[in-house]
């Protein structure tokens, strides 16, 4: 079952290492019995999948969440490992797709419009006058 990131990446399943382990939470005994943690892992830096400009990419961008240049994904939300398979895949994908993105455009400072400075200044003069009315009678 390859993973399907983006119509112009996909990562074979034979690159994918998967752990299981018994998982805490909600489950009762059935979590004593079963493994439901799933971990997912992929070596960033060897696949074979990624182009080698993709590869820098992903490297500079996930490098916090790389380890030895494998990034690990863990679910255990579920009670199933089954659907914790299905979440950490879920997961591993939308990282690699948000790690790939195009950044976005930096938006350019401009000043404030002589307009909006007034209605600033106007609106600020409103709330210290209502302020100014909240205040005790002088004692003359």
């Amino acid at each position: 079952m390859d993973l399907e990131v983006s119509p112009a990446l996909t990562i074979p399943s034979s690159e994918l290492g998967w752990r299981f382990s018994r998982s805490s939470g909600p489950g009762g005994q059935h979590v004593n019995t079963t493994d439901s943690r799933v971990e997912l892992s992929w070596n960033v830096e060897g696949s074979a999948a990624l182009s080698e400009g993709q590869r820098l990419v992903l490297v500079t961008r996930l490098g916090r969440r790389l380890t030895a240049g494998v990034i690990t994904v863990t679910a255990s939300e579920q009670r199933s490992q089954l659907r914790n398979r299905e979440i950490a895949l879920a997961k591993l994908s939308e990282l690699v797709a948000e790690g790939l993105a195009p950044e976005a455009a930096r938006r350019r400072t401009t000043k404030p419009t002589r307009g909006s400075n007034r209605r600033h200044r106007v609106a600020k003069e409103q709330r210290a006058a209502t302020k100014q009315q909240r205040k005790r009678p002088a004692a003359e």
